[in-house]
């Protein structure tokens, strides 16, 4: 398959862009950090249902890094990625350099506020002003008519909604469910990272929120309880340091105590050797996560 047609910069984008859109053609974006795996190709597949003419951009943007992060060896394949956007029919990749989405001068930043600063936010300060600035900056370059991102970054989804409706940027954000391993951990760029043995130990995150699921199935409504019911799997699972694991209002991601009264969401993350993964599920789902 030939490949998507490559971009670097804001005045290629518009100007490739310009004739789809005074054709009347719909475009959609999705946002990437490159090293694809089935996870993204699942929302490009989402992207090219929903559009006209699909964008994928990689880029892996350094304000959403803290110190001591993995941006120098967080994984790069273009070649890799323009053969597999190929095979799904994207139309173009957006692949600037840092010096172009970042010139020298540029410090104005995008807040989204509280729902920033708890949870992934709590543990990487500053992450989601990069995330809102990055996204932000790349909705204005690509103007799109709808932007995919999965759930498996459920804040960062929550958080582009957020800012997408506090700034009235007129884009229709989808959120994509999760792509998972044959044995339930999720799709991760960062599991790369892992040996075999801590493969096997990250296996702990989706059997945590299995468990927290099958208790919301079967009545439980101490939130607090399966909380702490997930907290003791994965505290528990040798060469895993667990961050957080919680129950929230799935929209707010405010802290639930009761079960019930309005849709919830188990969010968990932990370090698993030398990588930081997170992992999420709904407790009021249609259909089961399955692990083994």
């Amino acid at each position: 398959m030939e490949h998507p047609e490559l971009l670097e910069t804001p005045e290629e984008v518009r100007t490739a862009l310009d004739e789809a859109r005074h054709g009347g053609r719909t475009i959609a974006l999705v946002p990437t950090m490159g090293a694809l795996h089935a996870g993204h190709l699942s929302l490009v597949r989402e992207a090219r249902r929903r559009a006209d003419v699909v964008v994928v951009s990689i880029f892996v943007n350094p304000t959403q890094f803290v110190a001591g992060e993995d941006i120098d060896t967080y994984p790069r394949d273009l070649d890799a990625d323009l053969a597999l956007l190929g095979d799904e029919q994207a139309d173009f990749v957006f692949h600037p350099s840092v010096a172009v989405m970042y010139p020298a001068g540029a410090d104005s930043t995008v807040d989204p506020g509280a729902i920033g600063r708890v949870w992934c936010g709590a543990s990487r300060p500053g992450h989601f002003t990069g995330v809102a600035t990055i996204v932000t900056k790349l909705f204005g370059i690509v103007r799109p008519d709808v932007a995919i991102f999965g759930e498996k970054d459920f804040q960062q989804l929550r958080v582009i909604e957020k800012v997408v409706r506090d700034l009235d940027l007129g884009v229709r954000i989808v959120g994509c469910p999760i792509v998972r391993e044959r044995d339930g951990v999720a799709m991760s760029s960062r599991n790369a990272y892992l040996s075999p043995q801590e493969r096997t130990h990250a296996r702990i995150l989706s059997r945590a929120l299995c468990s927290a699921q099958a208790l919301a199935r079967a009545g439980a409504t101490d939130a607090a309880a399966i909380a702490a019911d997930m907290c003791r799997m994965i505290s528990g699972e040798e060469g895993v340091e667990l961050d957080y694991a919680t129950v929230v209002d799935a929209e707010t991601l405010e802290c639930l105590t009761v079960l019930g009264d309005r849709p919830a969401r188990a969010l968990v993350a932990a370090r698993v050797g030398p990588a930081r993964l997170i992992d999420t599920v709904s407790l009021t789902p249609a259909v089961p996560l399955v692990c083994e």
